[in-house]
């Protein structure tokens, strides 16, 4: 065989040469984890209990989700056949795109965002449609209803969003739909526990309305991959054609009950994490460091020019933060997850201490 003939190999179509690649950075994280927005202390006892139980034999059965999926539905006060989990929430937002996304279609993206809108969205032959944030990092709800046009197919809000904890409000929320009526409407509810405001209940009421969840934050499963889609019948009926029969595995299928029936844990981790970001709040004002009001478990912070040192810096003391520059309008930025007190308090030093380096670095003749 020739040089020329080795060299040849097959090609994917043309919109998958074009995406755009995501690395995530997640070698060396044997550290504090401020990076991911994890839940950065453990799961539910009770989870770690079924895990200890499950027996060998079970795994050689193929998962059954439904069952899961109706104890899901009651916890969130909807009918079996209006919600789906999901392969961690990155397979729901993939699966909705496939959905409805189409040649001409135009998908809507308030920026700063969750990077894997864009990257799902690429796959396909849609349009990516961005609406900046402005200094202050609010949601741009009238810039958004600008945008909205009769090829606007989904309107993607993450809500709190990342990196930068805004929120769209529930009127807000409404008003987009109403505005937007050809339209899906994804309210992406990741950090809804540290929000605690939902738009499930708009669900009844608004056609076009759906939203994802995750049980990789508060629950701390992330390792487990399980995410949900939930919406009205007639949509979620398209979105199960494409979604993979087998895709959230059995370990996470007998994880989610115990994690869901264990709501003590499950508050007293969200009350730790929220006392723990007005701490941390607290020690960034008094360093001087800008920061960007957040309504989740992790704040965004301005570091400016040396932001890429500042996170170098921050691992080698054993802190690991997540540097948000490339991000829309976050030039300088870095996004700092939210842990308990005794873990922000570690991250609060290291931070001064990391801060402290940087002036002195740049003092030296």
């Amino acid at each position: 065989m020739t040089e020329a003939a080795t060299a040849l190999h097959p090609l994917p179509r043309r919109r998958v040469q074009a995406m755009k690649e995501y690395h995530p950075p997640l070698g060396c994280r044997d550290a504090l984890r401020l990076d991911f927005n994890e839940n950065t202390l453990a799961c539910s006892p009770k989870v770690r209990e079924v895990l200890a139980s499950v027996s060998a034999g079970s795994l050689t059965r193929y998962p059954e989700r439904e069952p899961v999926e109706a104890i899901v539905a009651a916890h969130l006060g909807l009918a079996a056949p209006q919600v789906a989990l999901t392969n961690g929430v990155d397979e729901a937002i993939h699966a909705l795109f496939e959905t409805f996304l189409d040649g001409g279609d135009e998908l809507l993206l308030p920026v700063p965002t969750y990077t894997m809108y864009e990257v799902y969205s690429s796959a396909t032959d849609a349009r990516v449609v961005t609406v900046q944030a402005g200094e202050d990092m609010r949601f741009p709800f009238e810039s958004l209803l600008a945008a909205i046009t009769p090829r606007t197919k989904i309107i993607a809000v993450a809500n709190p969003n990342s990196p930068s904890g805004s929120v769209a409000t529930r009127q807000q929320i409404v008003e987009i739909a109403r505005r937007a009526p050809q339209a899906i409407v994804l309210i992406d509810e990741a950090y809804f526990h540290f929000y605690g405001e939902t738009a499930v209940d708009l669900i009844a009421c608004t056609p076009n309305l759906i939203v994802a969840r995750t049980f990789s934050k508060a629950y701390g499963l992330a390792g487990l991959r399980l995410g949900l889609l939930a919406g009205p019948v007639e949509i979620m009926r398209w979105i199960r054609r494409v979604l993979s029969p087998y895709s959230v595995n059995s370990l996470a299928l007998a994880c989610l009950p115990p994690a869901l029936e264990d709501s003590a844990y499950l508050d007293w981790y969200v009350g730790e994490v929220l006392a723990a970001r007005g701490e941390f709040e607290v020690a960034l004002d008094a360093a001087g460091v800008r920061r960007w009001p957040s309504r989740a478990n992790f704040v965004l912070v301005e570091i400016g020019p040396r932001h890429a040192e500042f996170t170098r810096r921050m691992r080698d003391a054993g802190v690991l933060v997540r540097d948000r520059s490339s991000d829309p309008g976050c030039d300088g930025c870095v996004r700092i997850t939210i842990g308990t007190r005794e873990q922000m308090r570690q991250a609060a030093a290291s931070l001064n201490e990391t801060l402290a380096a940087l002036r002195a670095a740049s003092e030296a003749p």
